[in-house]
């Protein structure tokens, strides 16, 4: 807590404060709704990142090797934060995008489907019926909010064992650590056609990712600096979507919590399940799942067993 109301002394003053809170954009996304889960023990974030094209020009497009002709929306990484009550270690877990889920109002499908179908708003309220967690803050973002992020605080290192070389994510990288910029950062995150696991490993990938540049965000050399610390703090403002609950000094508080949380993706039963509408997709371990929320929800320590971690591919 000491380390959050520094860095916000460190934002600068009361005015600099409420001036990156406005640039936050806040939408309605987390509403009642009947069967809704009751608050449980500590708090639970949606974190997402989309394939939202929204402010990207032609050239962007073409340089960061996103596609053209997508419109609409759909949730490329999905992940839930705990933060416990009892000063236990935060729990970061990946729903994978492929993940056969029920949709309110649509039937089964894929979990990144419910993003397109009905935006932020039903992503949540899916997400909550079948973790039986209640989320109570949501953080979105989307591609060039990300890049200008990751830009924003000088680009984020990370090491790699083998040369990750993927045309279709823009992706070009040696071996060895390297500091990543923003279309660098985003092709790795977009990266898994060059993995045998494919979506698996690339969400591990946005983990690690993840962690690192927020260590990264909140570290000294960038809270210190004046000429570092506002442009990211601006960046990072100007570039999320939360629900309309969330101010500045909450997210602060997920970005220190997020600097060494445990890591895991939510147990598979299935990576390779034919649907009878929406092709292969992947089913979770009902039983297993089950157990690993339940111990979320009521600050239990989850068993290591169910704790997969997040290892960087190459």
């Amino acid at each position: 807590m000491l380390a959050v109301l520094l860095s916000l002394a460190l934002i600068g003053t009361v005015a600099t404060y409420f001036y990156l809170d406005s640039m936050l954009t806040k939408k309605n996304v987390l509403v009642d709704y009947a069967g809704r889960p009751a608050p449980g023990a500590g708090q639970n974030w949606l974190i997402t990142g989309s394939d939202s094209r929204q402010g990207l020009t032609k050239a962007q497009i073409r340089r960061l090797a996103t596609g053209y002709g997508i419109g609409g929306q759909r949730s490329d990484t999905i992940m839930v934060l705990h933060l416990p009550s009892n000063g236990g270690r935060p729990v970061l877990v990946s729903l994978p995008r492929d993940s056969y889920v029920p949709i309110p109002g649509f039937g089964s499908n894929k979990i990144n489907a419910a993003f397109s179908l009905g935006g932020p708003k039903l992503l949540a309220q899916t997400v909550q019926n079948i973790t039986g967690l209640h989320i109570d803050h949501y953080m979105g973002i989307g591609f060039g909010g990300f890049v200008r992020v990751v830009n924003a605080v000088g680009g984020v290192r990370i090491c790699l064992k083998a040369p990750l070389v993927d045309p279709a994510a823009g992706l070009h990288l040696r071996a060895g650590c390297q500091v990543l910029n923003g279309a660098e950062a985003l092709g790795y995150v977009r990266s898994r056609h060059t993995y045998a696991s494919q979506d698996l490993q690339r969400i591990q990938n946005q983990r690690v990712f993840l962690r690192a540049l927020l260590r990264k965000m909140t570290s000294t050399g960038v809270l210190l600096n004046p000429f570092s610390s506002i442009p990211a703090a601006t960046g990072v403002a100007g570039s999320l979507t939360v629900d309309s609950g969330t101010s500045l000094y909450q997210l602060l508080t997920v970005a220190f919590a997020l600097r060494n949380p445990v890591t895991t993706t939510v147990p598979i039963g299935d990576a390779n399940y034919v649907t009878p509408n929406a092709g292969d997709a992947l089913l979770w371990n009902s039983v297993a799942a089950k157990q690993l929320f339940h111990d979320l929800y009521t600050d239990q320590p989850v068993p290591k067993s169910l704790i997969t971690g997040s290892t960087a591919a190459g």
